[in-house]
C-alpha cells in the first residue's frame, strides 16, 4: 500500500528516467572504452578521415527525441492530476512562516502538525506571511511552493496509516532546517476523536499562546539563550543598544518600544542582530493581542 495516491506515478516516472540515464551512461562509457582500444595509435598509426553517415545521424537524433517525449508524457500524466483536487476534498489552510508550519482546519482548530483520516482527499491552501517556503511531504511524493501574497494549493489522498515527515524544501532563512512538522494518518474514528479534542490551555498565559501561534518563539527564546532575535527573558526594562537610521543609541526597553518592535520591527534593530528577518505584525496582531504578548513578556524575569 502506497502512502498517497501520487506515489505510484511519481516513482514510475523516476525509475523510467533513471533507467534511461543508466542505460546510456553504461552504453556510452562502454563505447568510449571500445573506441579507446579499437582506434589507438598502435593499430591506426595514420589517422583516417571518417565521412559522415546520414542514417546514423538521423538515428541518434530521432531516438533521443522519442525518449525525451516518452519521459515528458509520463511526467505530465503524473503531474496533471495534482492540479485538480476533487470537489469533496477537505480544505485545510497551511501557513508557512519563519520557522514553523501552522494548519487551520475547517472548524477553526489550529495545530502545528497534521492529523488526517485515511482514504479521504485533502486539499491544502498554502499561504506565507513572510518569505518563500515550500511544503514537502517526501513519503507522499508531493511538494509545492508557499509564496507570500500567492494562493498555491496541493492535494492528496492519504492511503496508509502512519506518521510522516513534513519539511520545508525552500531555503527560508537561518533556521530553515528547524522548520519540521509531521502528518499522522489515522482511521476515521480516531480522527473524529482527535478533531473534537482541544489542547488544555487553561493554565497557559494567553500571551504565550499568541507567541506560539505566530511562530514568535521560533526566533526569540524564553530562557535567555540567543537565537535569531533577542530573548524575551528579562527583556522588559533592560538597556539595549539599537540602531536607528544607521545610528547607534541606547534605550531602555519599555512598553512603547515593544509595541513599535512588533508593529515595525525594522525601525530600531538591536545591535549585533540582523535586520530584515522579522515581518511587520501591525496587520496581523490586534492591539489587544499585542497587550497580551507584552503582559506575558513582563512575567519573564
Amino acid at each position: 500500500m502506497n502512502a498517497s495516491n501520487f506515489v505510484e506515478s511519481v516513482d514510475f516516472t523516476l525509475y523510467l528516467i533513471l533507467g534511461i540515464a543508466v542505460f546510456f551512461l553504461v552504453g556510452i562509457t562502454a563505447t568510449m572504452i571500445y573506441f579507446l582500444f579499437r582506434y589507438r595509435k598502435k593499430r591506426n598509426p595514420v589517422a583516417t578521415n571518417i565521412e559522415g553517415h546520414v542514417g546514423l545521424e538521423i538515428l541518434w537524433t530521432v531516438i533521443p527525441t522519442i525518449l525525451v517525449l516518452i519521459m515528458f508524457y509520463f511526467g505530465w500524466s503524473g503531474y496533471k492530476p495534482m492540479l485538480s483536487p476533487p470537489d469533496d476534498a477537505m480544505e485545510i489552510e497551511a501557513i508557512g512562516q519563519m520557522w514553523k508550519w501552522t494548519f487551520i482546519y475547517p472548524d477553526g482548530k489550529t495545530v502545528d502538525s497534521l492529523v488526517l483520516p485515511v482514504d479521504k482527499p485533502v486539499k491544502l491552501n498554502l499561504k506565507s506571511p513572510d518569505v518563500l517556503h515550500s511544503l514537502y511531504i517526501p513519503a507522499f511524493r508531493i511538494k509545492q511552493d508557499v509564496v507570500p501574497g500567492g494562493s498555491n494549493r496541493m492535494w492528496f489522498i492519504p492511503q496508509k496509516l502512519g506518521k510522516y515527515d513534513i519539511l520545508c524544501a525552500e531555503y527560508c532563512g537561518q533556521l530553515h532546517s528547524y522548520m519540521l512538522s509531521s502528518l499522522t494518518v489515522v482511521d476515521e474514528a480516531t480522527y473524529q476523536t482527535w478533531l473534537k479534542s482541544a489542547p488544555d490551555l487553561s493554565n497557559e498565559h494567553p500571551g504565550l499562546t499568541l507567541l506560539k501561534k505566530n511562530a514568535c518563539i521560533s526566533c526569540h527564546t524564553l530562557d535567555g539563550n540567543r537565537l535569531v532575535g533577542p530573548s524575551f527573558k528579562g527583556l522588559m526594562g533592560r538597556t539595549e543598544t539599537v540602531i536607528v537610521d544607521g545610528q547607534e543609541k541606547e534605550i531602555t526597553v519599555d512598553r512603547a518600544y515593544l509595541i513599535e518592535s512588533i508593529k515595525e520591527p525594522n525601525a530600531a534593530i538591536t545591535a549585533t542582530y540582523q535586520p530584515g528577518l522579522m515581518t511587520p505584525y501591525k496587520d496581523i496582531l490586534s492591539d489587544a493581542d499585542i497587550d497580551q504578548i507584552i503582559a506575558y513578556i513582563e512575567t519573564l524575569k
